[in-house]
């Protein structure tokens, strides 16, 4: 009989249980009937126990650091270090993180798999996390110092690649680990260390932005700092212990890209709402330092101070919004309505925007976008948690659900340069356009969840 071991939630003491007293995939009325399945006898979910107050606090630490180090580079320091080289030519940025996301694209559910089989007197994430923080620290700073686009480019696929893959190792921890009754509440407080990463990021960045390569290593560093004190306070434990009889294939491997919607339709369309807005969400985010350059009418290199303090401003709400959300969704029971009241927000937030002229409207707009942002991610990364066809295989799955999220910020980059180019004036970019597209795709995004998702109220 197949064994696996597992740490307990208040101890590093290992905890053997047997395969046939295993409690189902996840538990709690939310969970729907879709999460019974099991994948095989290869690979058994351990049983849910509510997780310590400290456990949440050193994980949300974790994510906060990987959130930083991942979002300075896409937010700030790579548009600048692209304006350095290539000044003008601010299109460049969006061809750069775009390719970048499509490798990790291909990449994740293969190291999705091999992160549920590994057997490691580390554990089976731990590795992953330090790992991908360890090679995230390397490429930025080897973008720092790179001549040309060609190497940035390059560096940036190690770099998002190292952090991406920290990054959901620590969500698939969390899949790992919590029950259905602490999901919003896990799911609130990573979230919000998601929401304000990128603002004390450029600060941090900011403070040191004489020295190109302290502006990247910094808040890499800070990271790296922090995702090693998650895993070296909460051990993750041995998973050499796992007994399994299965072997990888190459079938295991393309199956480890999809999924049937028909067999699982929550999880389907839920993946189809988180998609389409994200993909407004990335339209309306990735060219933010130039936007704010251009309305702003300021070089790109100062927009660092500028975005720092909208963004302080807007942490606040941040905050309340997933916090709320988070919290009140545990409490009420209910998911659905919280993703749509956030997408709803974001159209507010991306109108604004769209037409503002000066600091005061950018600054309503973006702090009603951190609210929208915060509020649908973190409920719908509980629904998320919920609707996971089999819990087992989390590090597969949150891989495909990653798709969601990764697509958009692939293709949303490389499609955005079109847009701002039409209808164009001079060396103005058509922003206006971008934004309200954004806000179209999230609104529809939104709708899906809180009218498809049966399972989950």
């Amino acid at each position: 009989m197949r064994k696996y071991s597992n740490l307990d939630t208040k101890s590093s003491r290992a905890v053997r249980v047997e395969a046939a007293t295993v409690l189902p995939p996840t538990a709690g009325p939310a969970a729907g009937p879709q999460n019974q399945e099991l994948n095989g006898p290869d690979l058994v979910a351990p049983p849910l126990q509510r997780v310590s107050a400290s456990y949440l606090f050193w994980i949300t630490v974790a994510n906060f650091g990987a959130s930083l180090a991942l979002m300075v580079p896409l937010s700030y320091s790579l548009a600048v270090r692209i304006s350095q080289l290539e000044p003008g030519h601010e299109e460049v940025l969006g061809y750069v993180t775009g390719t970048a996301q499509l490798i990790y694209l291909v990449l994740s559910p293969l190291l999705g798999v091999w992160s549920d089989r590994l057997r490691s007197p580390f554990g089976r994430r731990t590795p992953f996390i330090v790992g991908g923080a360890l090679l995230g620290v390397v490429a930025v700073a080897f973008i720092a110092v790179a001549p040309n686009l060609l190497l940035i480019g390059v560096g940036w696929v190690i770099g998002l690649l190292g952090w991406a893959t920290a990054g959901q190792g620590i969500q698939t921890m969390l899949a790992d680990r919590v029950p259905e009754q602490q999901r919003g509440r896990a799911s609130a407080l990573t979230g919000v260390s998601t929401q304000i990463a990128p603002v004390i990021g450029i600060g941090i960045a900011y403070a040191v932005v004489k020295s190109t390569l302290l502006v990247f290593l910094v808040p890499a560093l800070v990271g790296l700092v922090m995702i090693l004190a998650f895993v070296l306070i909460k051990r993750e434990g041995s998973s050499r212990e796992i007994v399994r009889d299965d072997t990888v294939s190459v079938k295991t491997l393309l199956n480890s890209y999809v999924f049937n919607p028909r067999k699982h339709p929550d999880f389907g369309w839920n993946w189809l709402g988180r998609f389409i807005f994200f993909m407004g969400l990335y339209f309306n985010t990735t060219f933010g330092t130039f936007f704010y350059a251009q309305r702003l009418h300021i070089p790109v290199v100062q927009v660092a101070g500028i975005v720092a303090a909208i963004g302080i401003i807007g942490v606040v709400a941040a905050m309340g919004g997933a916090l709320l959300g988070g919290f009140l969704s545990d409490k009420l029971g209910r998911r659905k309505l919280f993703t749509l009241v956030g997408a709803l927000l974001f159209v507010g937030g991306a109108v604004t925007e769209a037409f503002a002229h000066s600091l005061v409207q950018l600054i309503v707009g973006s702090v009603i976008m951190q609210l929208a942002i915060a509020a649908f991610s973190v409920v719908d990364q509980a629904i998320v948690f919920a609707v996971l066809p089999n819990r087992a295989e989390a590090g597969r799955y949150l891989a495909v659900v990653a798709f969601a999220q990764k697509i958009p910020s692939a293709i949303a980059p490389l499609i955005a340069p079109l847009i701002i180019t039409v209808g164009a004036v001079g060396a103005d970019k058509n922003y206006t356009a971008l934004y309200l597209i954004g806000a179209v795709f999230a609104l529809v995004g939104g709708l899906i969840i809180f009218t498809k998702v049966k399972s989950v109220r």
